[in-house]
């Protein structure tokens, strides 16, 4: 019997938590095929192009989206029949309709859900945004709180710092369309801390061979950028470009783009500042209630993210 082009096991979770790191192991498992792109985000959409999203840089990745059914099914038909198949868009657990869509056309797939502390997945996502020249606001609590306005205004979901950190409402919704007994929910920290114990434990729930794969890759993080004249005269410069890219093909600009980035990143001496605790206690309760709802859902403790204490960056973190 020939299986139906589509995925056997979605990786989920939020943007800067880790999904990229687990994809990259996973793919060098020999029982484990995952599509390139890594995040075709087919779910996002309902037989339709995306949506309008005005945000900056925004309709120029929209055009890398994979909404069309036979191209999405074409991303697997190369898999061998002996292996499982995957695919990993953070915003599926995000996205109420992604989780009915998922529900309804892959009764089957198991979910593995990536999860880091909220505030400092936050300030990643903010990071990436900054040092990439698309975020305009160079800080960071600042940013944080236009995050209505900028749903108002159209912009995409990368955008969404506080809401994309809202697991346990996103869990909670998920599991009325897909079965919990078919979710993993997979901490940040043990994909640093332990990767050979997470990999093992995602192969266990997928029910391919543990023991396999034994380092996972640094995460896609960016060099830091610091305020000053580089971001405020080639900033705008690449959200321009970004804007106009969006009337070529995606390489076009990606090609286009990577001279622009690279100065803003010249200072090689400049390092990553970390979230002060002050920071962390005014953010925190944004998000106390929903983690004591994903412990709840999860049986797990998350309470140390409720703590005034940075967690830091993967590479500040991941032992040496």
């Amino acid at each position: 019997m020939i299986r139906a082009a589509h995925p056997d096991f979605l990786i989920v979770g939020a943007p800067k938590a880790g999904t990229t790191a687990l994809h990259a192991a996973l793919s060098q498992h020999p029982e484990v095929f995952v599509t390139r792109p890594k995040e075709p985000k087919f779910w996002l959409c309902d037989g339709a192009p995306p949506p309008a999203w005005r945000g900056p840089g925004d309709a120029h990745s929209q055009q890398e989206w994979i909404w069309r059914h036979d191209e999405y099914a074409a991303l697997f038909t190369a898999a061998r029949p002996d292996t499982v198949r995957g695919e990993s868009t953070p915003f599926y657990l995000w996205s109420r309709g992604a989780h009915r869509r998922i529900g309804e056309s892959l009764p089957d797939v198991r979910i593995i859900a990536v999860v880091r502390d909220p505030v400092d997945r936050a300030y990643s996502n903010w990071m990436h945004l900054w040092c990439d020249g698309l975020e305009p606001v160079s800080e960071f609590e600042t940013a944080f709180a236009a995050q209505d306005d900028r749903v108002r205004a159209g912009w995409a979901p990368f955008w969404r710092y506080r809401e994309l950190g809202m697991y346990g409402e996103q869990l909670a919704h998920l599991h009325q369309h897909v079965d919990p007994e078919r979710i993993l929910v997979l901490r940040y920290r043990d994909i640093v801390d332990d990767p050979p114990a997470a990999v093992d434990r995602a192969c266990r729930f997928l029910g391919i061979t543990p023991g396999l794969v034994a380092t996972i890759p640094r995460d896609n993080s960016r060099s830091y950028v610091p305020p000053g004249w580089r971001p405020t005269v080639l900033g705008p410069v690449i959200r321009a470009g970004a804007h106009l890219g969006q009337f070529a093909r995606p390489e076009v600009w990606r090609r286009a783009s990577v001279p622009l980035t690279a100065r803003l990143r010249t200072r090689e001496d400049a390092r990553r500042p970390r979230l002060s605790p002050e920071q962390r206690e005014r953010l925190v309760p944004v998000f106390a209630d929903d983690v004591r709802l994903l412990s709840e859902l999860t049986e797990q403790d998350f309470t140390d993210w409720l703590s005034s204490e940075p967690k830091g960056s993967f590479d500040e973190r991941r032992p040496a």
